[in-house]
Parts: structure tokens; sequence; C-alpha cells
């Protein structure tokens, strides 16, 4: 056998063991590491499969007010559902339920979906939301619904920014700045230089000084005494 071909033949051989290795090592223990897992959480109980769930907080730390769950909700079914509560296991608060036009239950249409968050959606409100769940934890939600009964999820507890900015609740009202004391009445206002109470006197306007009485007019001859002369 000539040179090229030896070389040729070991090139070949070389290629095909990597392929053969690489393909081993993507059917080993650790393939499951390739696989693109989404971060909100996810489950599904009989017709019912809730979707993207999270709760969300305040956008900064201090700040006070609720917090909301947000979530989609797919009705799988061929008969509608209602979401009748919602419930955070081992805490006190209350999740106010309100569906996204009018007042009513929120309903999971068949072969249908709802979404919990966001203008325009339906709403789940957690009052005393930073007493119910912290940044960064993970909280046992439970959804109730007509038929299907408890659907519980872990769902991240997030605050309401970057991506969550549109979903986020409302911040409570800030309360109005208080007016400064000490702020000048209005109306009433003196003439400066001049004595409170006082009008200043002005000579009437146009109108000349007239000379005191008895002042001799000048330019007047004075008249000679009538005499005859001696």
């Amino acid at each position: 056998m000539s040179r090229s071909l030896r070389h040729g033949a070991l090139a070949a051989t070389a290629i095909a063991f990597s392929i053969v290795s690489l393909s081993a090592c993507a059917a080993g223990n650790n393939a499951e590491s390739l696989q693109v897992r989404p971060d909100n959480a996810a489950t599904s109980v009989g017709t019912i499969k809730v979707q993207n769930a999270n709760v969300i907080t305040q956008a900064e730390p201090e700040a006070e007010g609720p917090a909301v769950v947000v979530a989609t909700l797919f009705n799988d079914g061929t008969e509608d559902e209602v979401l009748e509560s919602i419930t955070l296991p081992g805490t006190d608060v209350q999740v106010k339920l309100q569906p996204a036009k009018g007042t009513g239950p929120v309903e999971v249409p068949a072969g249908g979906r709802v979404i919990l968050g966001g203008k325009g959606n339906a709403s789940a409100v957690i009052e005393g939301g930073r007493e119910a769940a912290q940044d960064g934890n993970v909280q046992q939600v439970v959804f109730k619904l007509s038929r299907t009964g408890d659907v519980g999820l872990g769902a991240n507890v997030v605050p309401a920014t970057g991506y969550y900015k549109d979903f986020g609740p409302s911040a409570l009202p800030e309360a109005p700045a208080a007016t400064p004391s000490g702020t000048p009445e209005t109306g009433g206002s003196e003439t400066p230089g001049t004595p409170s109470g006082e009008t200043p006197e002005s000579p009437a306007a146009g109108t000349p000084e007239s000379p005191e009485a008895g002042t001799e007019q000048q330019g007047t001859p004075e008249t000679a005494t009538a005499g005859t002369t001696g």
C-alpha cells in the first residue's frame, strides 16, 4: 500500500471514531442537560394546563402594596370551567379574582384559555403581598377549578421589573406633599415705603401752589401822592 493511501485510511478512521464518541456522549446520562427548560412553572391535571405561573411583587423592595399571581390556564376539555379561587398554602392572605370585563367569576372556556395578569386580562391580586411572598423564593400556589378541583404548583416570586414590569401590581398612591407654612396671604398688600394705615399726601394734579395772602405782586408801580408845588 502506498504512503498516500495509508494516510487517507488513518484519517477516515479518526473521523469515524470521533463521530461515534460524540454520539455516545449525547445519548448518555447527560443528554437531558441539552434540553431547554422554561423558567416559569407549569403543570397539568386532567384537561387543565397551567403555564407561566409567577407571583409578582412590587418593583421596589421598600414599596408597599399588593402582589399578583400571573398565569395562563388552558382548558382542553369540552365543558367550561370556573376558577373559583387561588390560595397560597402556608399563608393567611386572600387572593381577589377579577374577570377581564365586568363582574362575576373567572371562566376558562372549553377549548380556550384565560390569562391572569397584564393589561386587559383577568387579575388575581394578593392583598398584603409582602407578607405572603419574598423575592427569589418559590411560593406554592393552588388553583381551584369547578370541575377539575385543585391544581397546585410552585411559582417563582419575582419583582415587577424587566420582563415582568407590565404584569406587576400597582403601587399604593403616595400621600400628597404638605403645604409649607408661612405662605403670605393674598390681598391687602401694602404699598412699599408707606406706613400701614396711612395714605401718602400728594398735591392735586395740575394745581400750582398759590402765594400766601398779603404778598405784594412784583412789577406794579407805586402811585405818587397828588400835591401842589409851592
